[in-house]
This record gives C-alpha cells, structure tokens and sequence, in this order.
C-alpha cells in the first residue's frame, strides 16, 4: 500500500531492509531496548537557563538532517516538541558518527548529549552518545509538503500525529475537555458509572443498533446505541447522581457530523427535571469551555459562537412559527399536514402532528440556531422517554441544545410512570411494525424496574464529539476521532 510519501517505491524499502541487516551484522540491534529518558524538548527549550551546560537524555523521532562532513545537524521530535541535535566527529569518534550519518529520517533514537544554543541562537543538544530506538522502513512525508490527503491523514493517523502537529494538539485539547467534564460533575457529587456495551434490546435511543452473536450463550445482542436505560436502573436501585462518558453505536450514515462509533456523556439526577439539566448543561460547557480555552467565546468557521451564560431558551412550536410563520399549536394533524405541504414539504402517511412538527422544525430552524439555544416543548409523538408536560400532555419536559445548526445535547425529565411508559413503547411498536426500523422496542424488563419505582428525575445527554469539534475548529467529526469508520481498503 503506498502511504503517500515521497520517494516511496519497492527499491526504497529494499534499501532500508538492507541497512537492518547491516546493523544486525555489526551486533547492533534495529529495533531497540529500554531507554531511561530523563528530559522532554519542550522543557529543554523553555527552561533553557537552567539546562544550558548539562547533559541530558531525550529520545524521539528524527525528522530532519542538515550538513555533511565533520559535523551535522538534525530535529529530533518527541512528543512534546522538536529541538535540534549537533553531531560531531571529535565527540563520537568515527565509528558512532558514521553510524550517525547512516541514519535516516523517521529513525527513532536515544540521545545523549549537552544543552548549548548555537550562534544562531538555536537552543541545541550537542550528542555525546546515541542509540538506535527503531528503524523506519517507510520515509515520512516532505515537511515542506506535509500530509495532506484527507482520506490517508484518518486511515494512517499515525503519519498524521507525526507530520501535522496542530493534529495533536485538538486531540490534547479533547482529553483536558473530558478530564475538565468529569472533574466538574464529580465536584458536584455525581459518581461515574460503566453499564453494558452489549445488550440483549437496543434502547435509549432511536436509532438502528449493531448486532453481534454471543456463542455461548447462542444468542444475539445489539452494541448499545446509548446507556439510558441502564442508567436508569441504577435510580431505581437507590443511585441519585450518575453518569457515564461512553462510546454509543449507531448503525446509520457517515458525514461530518456522524462516525458509527461515537462519545456520549449521560448524566441523571434524582428529584430533578429537564430544567435542572439545563442549568447543568449551559454552566458545565460554559466552564469547561472558559477552564480549557481561557474564553468562553470561541471562534468556529469564520463566526464567533458565544457561550456565556445564560443562554436562549425557545419552545418547538414558537421556534417554528418565528422561521416559518406556521402556528402549530393547534394540534390538529391534517392542519398540520397542510401547512407542512405548503411549506414544500413531502409528509409521510402514516405521520401525527407531533411528528409532522418535528419534521418542519427540522426542516426550517435548525439551520438558523448558530448561538447556544435551548429549544423545548418537544411532542410526545417523538419523545418516547420523556415526561408529559403538566401543562400541555401533548408535549413533554424536553430540552434539545442547538449550536452552529448542531443538535449537541438532549435532555428531559424522565418518565416515571410505568403505565404511561408501557403505552410509549407499544405506541413504538406499532411504528416498527409500519417499517420504522428505528423505533424503540419494548423493553420489558426496563418497564419492570419502574414498577418498583423511579424517583423524579433530569437526564440529560452530551454528544462529545461534535462538543470538541466546536470548541477546536474542526470542519469534521474525523478531525476529532483518533481512528475514524472508514471504508476498507487493498493494501
């Protein structure tokens, strides 16, 4: 497979080959010990007073040869930076430096050697002795070119970490954002919880699951498509404040905004509701935001998105009105099937008003919610989870969060009543009985764990990665995931 480089061809690699064997023959090995590494580049360079004189041991990957002769220059780059390394005939004798010299770029060696800066003012380490760490076959990319095939930067990120290094730094800047995420809920005393990657019904969302066979047990389970469920369990169980950053998987398309594979955070609270987690919601991505960036206004694709608090708060229906003029509030379905269609809009058959709603909030709003907006008053019609509303049981305490057109949070306060839950999961069949693939299905033992009773509660859902991708620019979902789902490929 040809990785995109420059000068890569079967001769190259011939090549290289050849020099292992050349050095397993003079008794060197190609691939390496342990070696005790005691200094970091970054820390060389930035504190530099207190290192120029001394010896120090470093290892990492060499990017870069300069000069020939008696003397030469190189990068070495490790993982928390690039500082220069000087060899010198008179200092490593002739064998080590002709050794030195054989080196190519991609090696990955040891060095020891003395902090100078030269008399350009580069900050340097002068090698005293070195080791070969690891041989590289394949050479990087030109640094003056860098990698820039999108597709090969996601299938080989490896090359991407090491050419590219503002690629690191978003995927640092993705574990302080979940580092600062869980160092804030468990501050405020919910405790991290880990429930089952593999269920016997795919549930908690709507969504087509992964299914996978069980030997043993001849049977089949679905990878979860979220960890409600379970979650809620453990309020049954005497649980109040839970939570979970989990990998979810959904069987569905690939876009900028969906990987298969994904990072959630789900939280519950007992004796709370969906304004409790909207409270949570604004002050924690606001925090974290402030805490990791030093700002709480973040630029992203040319605009700036603020996210101090507190944030817009706009229900369904008057967020759909104000975009389109249409007053649904009726709750009439073939109404609203009318002023879908004259919207321009194709409205399935089987559809209800509630659904025909969220269809035109889709449609029309979403795009137009670039600011943090909270929208609530989601139908019941497709909020198979959530509570009614006291005041309009058509509706329920629901919350979806929409920035940059992105739905990137979804919470409500959670059903409760086991009657009422068993009539939304029949209600569900019936749509997957009419092809709805996505449609909840009946989770009886769930139903089960509410019979004994769940306390009152707020839950809510964070869709991480497209969290990242905000807060760091990203224009894709892959630019934030390590290794992407992608298509297979002859190598």
């Amino acid at each position: 497979m040809s990785d995109g480089n420059r000068e890569e061809s079967p001769d190259l690699f011939k090549v290289r080959l050849e020099k292992i064997e050349e050095l397993r023959s003079s008794g060197i090995d190609p691939f390496g010990k342990r070696f005790p590494v005691q200094d970091q580049a970054a820390e060389i360079i930035a504190d530099f007073p207190a290192y120029d004189g001394e010896e120090v041991t470093i290892a990492g990957r060499l990017t870069a040869k300069r000069g020939h002769g008696k003397a030469s220059f190189g990068d070495l780059q490790d993982f928390s930076g690039r500082i220069q390394v000087y060899a010198r005939l008179n200092d490593l004798g002739s064998d080590a430096y002709e050794l030195y010299k054989k080196l190519d770029i991609g090696d990955i060696i040891g060095v020891r050697g003395t902090v100078f800066r030269t008399r350009k003012q580069e900050i340097t380490v002068a090698i005293n002795s070195f080791e070969i760490l690891s041989k590289s076959l394949r050479p990087l990319p030109e640094k003056w070119h860098g990698l820039k095939d999108i597709d090969l930067r996601y299938r080989q990120r490896y090359l991407d970490l090491i050419v590219n290094p503002e690629v690191k730094e978003v995927f640092l800047k993705r574990i302080e954002i979940i580092r600062a995420i869980r160092h804030y809920l468990e501050e405020r005393g919910f405790l991290e919880v880990e429930t089952p990657m593999m269920q016997p019904l795919a549930g908690g969302a709507a969504a087509r699951p992964f299914i996978t066979h069980h030997n043993a047990l001849d049977m089949e389970l679905y990878l979860r498509i979220a960890p409600e469920l379970y979650l809620k369990r453990l309020l049954v169980g005497g649980f109040e404040k839970v939570f979970e950053i989990n990998r979810n998987f959904r069987n569905e398309g690939i876009s900028t905004k969906h990987n298969p594979e994904f990072t959630m955070l789900e939280l519950y609270q007992a004796y709370g509701d969906y304004q409790d987690m909207m409270a949570i919601t604004e002050d924690l991505i606001s925090t974290v935001t402030q805490q990791v960036f030093g700002t709480t206004k973040i630029e992203y694709d040319d605009q700036e998105i603020d996210f101090t608090v507190p944030w817009t708060r706009l229900s369904m229906m008057d967020a759909v009105e104000r975009y389109t003029g249409q007053d649904f509030s009726h709750l009439d379905t073939e109404r609203a099937r009318r002023q879908a269609v004259e919207l321009g809009m194709e409205i399935s058959a089987g559809a209800v008003w509630g659904q025909i709603l969220n269809e035109v909030f889709e449609t029309y709003v979403e795009e137009k919610l670039i600011q943090p907006t909270f929208i609530t008053g989601h139908p019941v019609d497709v909020s198979p989870l959530a509570k009614r509303s006291q005041e309009n049981p058509s509706l329920t305490d629901r919350f979806e969060l929409f920035i940059n057109s992105w739905e990137l949070a979804n919470a409500f306060t959670e059903l409760n009543d086991p009657l009422d839950q068993r009539k939304r999961f029949e209600q569900q069949m019936d749509e997957r009985a009419r092809g709805d693939e996505e449609a909840h299905a009946m989770d009886e033992d769930f139903v089960t764990a509410l019979e004994y009773g769940m306390p009152p509660a707020g839950g809510l859902g964070i869709g991480i990665d497209r969290l990242v991708m905000i807060l760091t620019n990203a224009p894709s979902i892959r630019d934030v995931i390590l290794f992407p789902t992608m298509r297979t490929r002859e190598c």
